[in-house]
């Protein structure tokens, strides 16, 4: 297991992170991706959908196990599951060395789904779909250390960022900055993140982005992420 949420406080708050998305990477070949983009990834995001709750299949509990010793770095396991099955796959994932586990608050079972993560000693999240109102977070914003906004439809690659992206974004912002509370919460943009859309949500507020094509099919990856971590930020938000 990783060191959870201490490595996640000792993420760099003075930029934008960047949160490589494993369904991008080579699947053939995954160690060796791994190996090549090691050194400039903040965050990995493995997506686990059960082609129900979402329309993909994938990502399981022995690849993450077996990706855990070839990184330092946090991974950040997104659970698209549904009900039935949510609670086995927070256990599994927590086993097979996920740092931070991300639900869904469409989830009947949030409750019970996040103090599981925590009981695990993990940093639990939350992911809102495009249908979600982001005030459906504001009960558990004391429960969680990352929130994910999704700018595109669940499970779906290759297709534009929603045109409320920024909106919600802009509104989840000022409502992680309004707590009293001065503990840290990841907002983190997934979905639609190619180069013209990822200056608008930084803007807007997104402390990390989820980046598949972006970041594994850069023709310069340090350039890439040189670019990504000088972009500004909201000026309400974090730097």
């Amino acid at each position: 297991m990783g060191a959870t949420i201490q490595t996640l406080s000792g993420l760099p708050a003075n930029r934008l992170l960047a949160e490589f998305s494993l369904w991008s990477a080579d699947l053939v070949r995954i160690a060796d991706d791994v190996a090549r983009v090691d050194s400039f990834v903040d965050i990995y995001h493995a997506d686990v959908a059960d082609g129900h709750f979402s329309p993909a299949l994938l990502l399981f509990p022995d690849l993450i196990a077996q990706l855990r010793p070839l990184t330092a770095k946090p991974i950040h396991v997104h659970l698209m599951v549904a009900d039935s099955g949510l609670m086995d796959q927070i256990n599994q994932f927590a086993e097979a060395g996920a740092d931070i586990i991300s639900i869904h608050a469409e989830n009947r079972n949030v409750e019970a789904g996040l103090a599981a993560i925590r009981a695990h000693g993990l940093a639990a999240g939350i992911v809102l779909q495009l249908h979600t109102p982001v005030a459906a977070a504001t009960p558990r914003l004391d429960d969680l250390a990352m929130l994910t906004l999704l700018g595109t439809k669940m499970g779906i690659k290759g297709v534009g960022l929603d045109p409320e992206a920024e909106a919600r974004m802009r509104e989840a912002r000022a409502m992680i900055d309004s707590r009293p509370d001065a503990r840290r919460i990841l907002l983190a943009a997934d979905g639609g993140i190619r180069e013209h859309t990822v200056p608008g949500l930084r803007r807007a507020g997104a402390d990390t982005i989820v980046m598949g094509s972006l970041a594994f099919g850069a023709e310069d990856l340090a350039q890439r992420i040189a670019w990504v971590h000088g972009l500004t930020g909201s000026t309400n938000g974090p730097a």
